[in-house]
């Protein structure tokens, strides 16, 4: 059985790593399944992928279609044009996606018009957000799917909800989980961690790149003047996504306790974050580590497709509002903060259901 796996933008990379990990495993026992690892190059650079291929033992790409920047229009143009071609040369039996980028809407549609299932890891999750691109590729990507691993009850109860059959649900886990717990003890501490004087719970990790928290600058700058007032001398150590940093490049920005650092790898920024006092954030998937490890956690959104960190981990999900930044983040450096629980089949072995299912097919 030939399966491609797609990725191309920086969260895929951690949810496909521990399911090629799996497939190479097996196929040292003379597994029947192999597959094709095609990069779409959405994000190109080495701070947004290739030092995550490094950092999580993730083989060269047999196919790279080296789509680049561009809007969302022509990066899944361009994505489609790629992949046909790719899937003309080989067809393979199953196209594996994963998450929410253009990448995996694209690949999705592409391998269905060519005859090709689908399967998608992370399926049915739901922010009810439509001016967020994620949320328009979960839904585009769900309604092509033949098959869909799930990360949680909640997931499986929009899928059916919108007509899909039980028993084409596979509720396996969390397979970001999986990297995070196989590649905890390899965590490293950053460069930053001297050059600012970090100590452990000592600083707040700070995250933001979605267009409401940063495409205007005054009101970026507003918002993150609050956050290092309302942290008082607590640090801030804030990664700056390239998103951002472009719009922040004018703005004359300047906070004492505010250290902006460009992005990290894997293992250095979850050195980071395990070792922080608090994570806020515009992320979904960082909201998910920050449940597992413990770490207290504050969203910067009004809705979160993935309401167990709420219900059941660290999360709290506190708006985009300056009035919400000044009345959690002390609440944060004080420690008065809810002590949370860890989801279920978040466990480390959502690969294993995800290859186990594969090859009973």
């Amino acid at each position: 059985m030939l399966l491609d796996i797609i990725a191309g933008a920086r969260p895929n990379f951690m949810k496909i790593a521990p399911i090629l990990a799996q497939i190479q495993s097996r196929q040292s026992n003379d597994s029947s399944l192999n597959f094709r690892l095609v990069h779409t190059g959405q994000h190109y650079d080495a701070a947004m992928s290739g030092n995550f291929f490094a950092d999580l033992g993730i083989p060269e790409p047999d196919i790279n279609l080296g789509v680049g920047s561009g809007t969302q229009a022509e990066q899944t143009a361009a994505i489609m044009v790629g992949y046909e071609k790719a899937l003309t040369d080989a067809k393979p039996d199953l196209c594996l996606v994963v998450g929410d980028v253009t990448s995996t809407m694209a690949c999705a549609i592409t391998a269905r018009k060519a005859a090709v299932s689908v399967a998608h890891v992370e399926a049915g999750i739901r922010s009810g957000d439509w001016t967020m691109p994620e949320e328009i590729n979960r839904i585009v990507t769900d309604s092509v799917s033949n098959w869909f691993y799930t990360t949680g009850a909640v997931a499986n109860n929009n899928l059916v909800a919108a007509g899909v059959s039980k028993s084409s649900i596979k509720l396996v886990g969390n397979t970001m989980i999986d990297t995070l717990l196989a590649n905890r003890k390899r965590f490293r501490e950053p460069k930053c961690w001297e050059q600012i004087g970090l100590e452990t719970r000592g600083y707040i990790v700070l995250t933001m790149h979605r267009p409401a928290n940063v495409d205007d600058v005054t009101l970026l700058v507003e918002k993150l003047t609050a956050i290092a007032a309302a942290a008082q001398a607590t640090p801030i150590v804030f990664a700056v996504h390239p998103r951002t940093s472009a719009v922040l490049s004018k703005s004359g920005l300047s906070a004492q306790n505010l250290h902006m650092i460009p992005p990290l790898g894997y293992l250095e920024f979850n050195h980071l974050v395990s070792n922080a006092l608090g994570v806020i954030t515009d992320s979904g998937g960082i909201t998910e580590e920050t449940t597992v490890l413990g770490i207290p956690c504050m969203t910067l959104r009004d809705s979160t497709e993935r309401p167990e960190t709420v219900s059941v981990g660290t999360n709290e999900l506190v708006g985009t509002s300056i009035d919400a930044v000044k009345l959690w983040t002390p609440r944060m450096v004080r420690g008065e903060w809810k002590t949370g629980g860890i989801p279920d089949l978040w466990d480390g072995r959502a690969a294993e259901r995800i290859v186990d299912h594969i090859q009973a097919l």
